[in-house]
């Protein structure tokens, strides 16, 4: 009996992805719940696992094609027993000149996922090149798309026999990018780890994604930097140093310009260095501009005496930590006062969907978050049932998760208003962009202690600017100042909060 394998659930509003990668081909067998194939959309990596035991048939959808929700990606034989591998009608014509002899079992690897709406990607860095023995999930490159890095395993064990993308080229979503040839059962891996090894410099290790991609922007191999990492593994510090060094001349010529400039000296063009846009970074000025192009964005500005939360926060900071796990700091104040103004002024917690507002019975509270990456903002449901050490505990592990690349997509969808702390970097002034289809961000800033006319008396006082973006489409400027009054009361006397005033 076949069974189909759709595209499945992708997001709110999410109505489209990128088949990145395919972990198994036409004819393996699958076990229930097998990882199949991996889908990008617009920020994560979606696995999509077999819905029974049995062969995979036919695969509809090649790595690089734009598919849709419920869209058929492949079908699936249920039973046991392995048709022949040679049926990939996508697969075998594809590999016809591999340099392994078996041409027969050279496998295509396929662009992985690029993201919705994405239609190419940037090769960043091969980890393997021709000729080397890879085993069946070795990486073997790393592109650039629209929010993060894309690694690319290996579909197969065998011999890299061919690659048709360079570093730096750009390929489309449904490019070929190397050639698998002699492609061997996953249980070869173990003869084709020790080959594969010498891409790192010799080394059974494989060096940090980071590392691999600077030295390919450098100019520099793997035997030309000394890892300082476990077991000796590259790590990106050690490029750092190792470029620093005698590599400058392979970055020196700078290419030409692609866009009119103002004329430069050749003096000063030997000493510039020229990078190409990543696509996360690409993807970000796009969006950014997309926002206030379409939002009517407004800025209300307000200041908070953060005294009261301070000496709250160090009187039970230690009780709080033993108790619960985890460090009371200031991000739970705000959610909460935030949580307590959106309550009072709901259409900053509303989205406009074409000629109706959609106001929201729920608070999804958006925490942005610098990494390497890029900017990304992590989602915590349903934030207005939750005690500060929820809010606390959850706002630790996202942020963990995002500095280290998991987060999955459905933990990026969904927020219904964002916070943005951009007093960790020391700022002290902002005017934050609205995160779509959103209609309020809360911009925080540094805390300075600031000369304070109080009770007809100057003192100092630790204080904060706060700043609310908002769509003045749906929110009028009555209604943003009175959201940001509500938060400015909420943290001069915490005790509001507990008593809902």
């Amino acid at each position: 009996m076949s069974v189909e394998v759709r595209v499945p659930t992708l997001g709110e509003s999410v109505t489209e992805a990128t088949v990145a990668t395919w972990f198994k081909k036409p004819g393996d067998a699958v076990a229930v719940d097998e990882m199949l194939c991996e889908l990008e959309t617009d920020k994560v990596t979606v696995e999509v696992p077999s819905p029974a035991a049995g062969t995979l048939g036919e695969i509809v959808a090649a790595e690089g094609e734009t598919v849709g929700v419920d869209a058929l990606l492949a079908t699936l034989s249920e039973g046991k027993g392995a048709a022949a591998a040679p049926k990939g009608k996508d697969k075998a014509p594809a590999v016809a000149d591999p340099v392994d002899a078996n041409a027969a079992d050279a496998v295509d690897v396929m662009v992985p996922t690029l993201g919705e709406s994405v239609t190419e990607a940037t090769v960043s860095t091969w980890f393997k090149k021709v000729g080397d023995t890879v085993a069946q999930d070795e990486m073997l490159c790393e592109l650039e798309t629209d929010k993060v890095s894309v690694e690319v395993p290996s579909p197969a064990a065998g011999v890299l026999s061919e690659i048709l993308a360079a570093e730096g080229s750009t390929v489309e979503a449904s490019a070929k990018l190397a050639v698998i040839g002699g492609a061997v059962a996953a249980d070869a891996s173990s003869d084709a780890q020790a080959p594969s090894s010498q891409g790192n410099g010799g080394k059974d290790v494989s060096n940090a994604p980071s590392a691999e991609k600077l030295m390919a922007d450098k100019g520099l191999s793997a035997d030309q930097v000394q890892g300082t990492g476990r077991d000796g593994r590259i790590m990106k510090e050690d490029v750092m140093k190792a470029a620093a060094a005698p590599a400058p001349a392979a970055t020196a010529p700078a290419p030409p310009a692609q866009t009119p400039r103002a004329p430069v000296a050749a003096s000063d063009e030997a000493r510039e260095e020229r990078v190409k846009m990543t696509r996360l970074r690409q993807t970000i000025a796009r969006r950014l501009k997309d926002a206030q192009n379409t939002a009517a964005i407004l800025t209300t500005y307000n200041e908070v005496d953060m005294t009261e939360v301070m000496a709250l926060r160090n009187e039970y900071k230690d009780l709080f930590l033993k108790k619960h796990g985890v460090k009371l700091g200031f991000m739970s104040f705000f959610t909460k006062a935030c949580v307590h103004a959106l309550r009072e002024v709901p259409e900053v917690n509303a989205e406009i969907d074409g000629q109706e507002i959609v106001y929201k019975n729920f608070i999804h509270m958006g925490i942005a978050a610098g990494t390497p990456q890029g900017l990304v903002v992590p989602v915590i449901r349903d934030v207005d049932g939750m005690s500060f050490a929820d809010i606390e505990k959850a706002i630790a592990e996202k942020g963990a998760r995002a500095r280290d690349g998991k987060l999955s997509m459905a933990e990026m969808q969904g927020g219904t208003f964002t916070i943005s702390n951009g007093g960790v970097y020391g700022s002290l002034m902002s005017s934050p962009i609205l995160n779509p289809p959103q209609s309020g961000i809360l911009g925080m800033h540094k805390i300075q202690e600031r000369p304070m006319a109080i009770g007809g008396q100057v003192v100092i006082r630790p204080m904060m600017y706060l700043a609310l973006s908002y769509d003045h489409r749906i929110v009028d400027g009555k209604g943003a100042v009175t959201f940001l009054v509500r938060v400015k009361e909420a943290l001069e006397d915490p005790r509001r909060l507990l008593m809902d005033l």
